[in-house]
């Protein structure tokens, strides 16, 4: 059975919220991961996923977990802001046979001011988390979002160490290199990969990135069989 997952960065607000919806719409995700989510844009997504738990705001501290069943949503809570976590299972879940975790994440940048508190943050932030997963252990898992870390970045490294980063094992699998995420304008070329899917449990059928239209990230979109 397949799972089908979106993750996007929407950019403060900037995403147009019709070309979100219609990207939605396109893909068809069971679930959506959303950070930096405007109010605009969880107007436009709402339809489109009834369930799940969106808190736009319009900084860049909005976050949003949309479903197409019901799951019910817990908060991790990290230091700065928090992360969401769904429980879904077969009986609300037609799409799955086993229950599956998975958790939104929205790392702080380290470019944030002021300096002095940033990398501290992250550091607490990343803490929080791998100890959430190191005490929280469930057999299928996923863990996405805009984390704000290449792969030689420590946070990205001690998740890996702990799950498998779906671009990554799917790259492998068809001879292709992982697609970068980031650039510094909506436009502009991606120079970085910062945001992932990391899995437990699973193997991704279809792994790509796709265009969020005002954004400065570049959404990702995996398939999942677990």
């Amino acid at each position: 059975m397949k799972l089908r997952v979106l993750t996007a960065n929407l950019w403060s607000e900037r995403t147009d919220p019709a070309a979100l919806a219609r990207l939605v719409e396109s893909v068809r995700p069971d679930v959506l991961a959303l950070q930096e989510l405007g109010f605009a844009q969880a107007d436009a997504i709402r339809p489109l996923l009834p369930y799940g738990r969106l808190e736009p705001r319009s900084d860049c501290n909005g976050l949003g977990l949309a479903l197409r069943h019901p799951a019910p949503i817990t908060v991790l809570p990290l230091r700065h802001r928090e992360a969401f976590v769904a429980m879904l299972t077969p009986g609300e879940w037609p799409c799955l046979d086993v229950p599956v975790e998975i958790a939104n994440v929205h790392v702080l940048a380290p470019h944030a001011t002021p300096p002095w508190r940033t990398f501290p943050i992250r550091r607490s932030q990343l803490a929080t988390l791998t100890r959430w997963l190191d005490e929280h252990p469930h057999p299928a898992r996923i863990v996405c979002g805009d984390l704000n870390s290449t792969p030689v970045w420590p946070a990205y490294r001690r998740l890996a160490e702990r799950l498998t980063d779906v671009s990554l094992a799917h790259a492998g699998e068809t001879k292709t290199r992982p697609r970068r995420t980031w650039g510094p304008w909506h436009g502009a070329p991606r120079i970085l990969r910062i945001d992932h899917v990391f899995a437990s449990g699973g193997r991704a059928l279809d792994c790509r990135t796709l265009p969020i239209a005002g954004s400065d990230h570049d959404a990702v979109l995996v398939e999942m069989e677990f």
